[in-house]
């Protein structure tokens, strides 16, 4: 019988308006757990391209980015008062929700070996991208569209990154 008057008054507590004669313990939770995981981030094309441009120009054996008709429209358009420096110039990407996939053209210096080149831009690339975005690189494909002789003119200088 005990019984049966102790779960009545359990069960009176449950129906009751909270704040009046329950006791709460503990704190007071809000919101939907991890702050982490309220809302949704999303990350531009052009924000991931900048990224594996400029880890991409800092590797030893990579003269310039992108094909020689772009190079050549990119060093008129730089000229221009007020024109900005094309950091993604040759830098192709395509980003999912949690991945990203990239292409690149890049020009190499003479001597070098390509595909230690090509090796170390794709480490490079993939770990600053997703180092800073989060997403998981799931390939860079690498062409490269000239080779710079030491004889050549330079169409414009290439800064590198120290």
């Amino acid at each position: 019988m005990g019984d049966t008057v102790e779960r009545s008054k359990s069960e009176a507590r449950e129906k009751e308006p909270a704040g009046l004669g329950t006791e709460r313990t503990g704190p007071v939770k809000r919101g939907g757990g991890d702050p982490a995981t309220r809302g949704r981030t999303t990350i531009a094309d052009g924000v991931v391209e900048k990224i594996a441009g400029l880890a991409a120009r800092d590797v030893v054996g990579v003269h310039a980015m992108g094909s020689g008709i772009s190079r050549t429209f990119g060093a008129v358009r730089d000229r221009v008062p007020g024109g900005t420096k094309s950091v993604s110039r040759g830098v192709k990407a395509e980003v999912g929700e949690v991945q990203t996939a990239l292409d690149l053209e890049i020009v190499v210096d003479y001597g070098v070996s390509i595909a230690d080149v090509a090796h170390a831009v794709r480490e490079n690339v993939i770990a600053a991208v997703e180092r800073m975005t989060g997403l998981e690189v799931v390939e860079v494909n690498i062409a490269v569209g000239d080779v710079k002789l030491p004889d050549e003119e330079e169409d414009e200088p290439e800064p590198r990154l120290q």
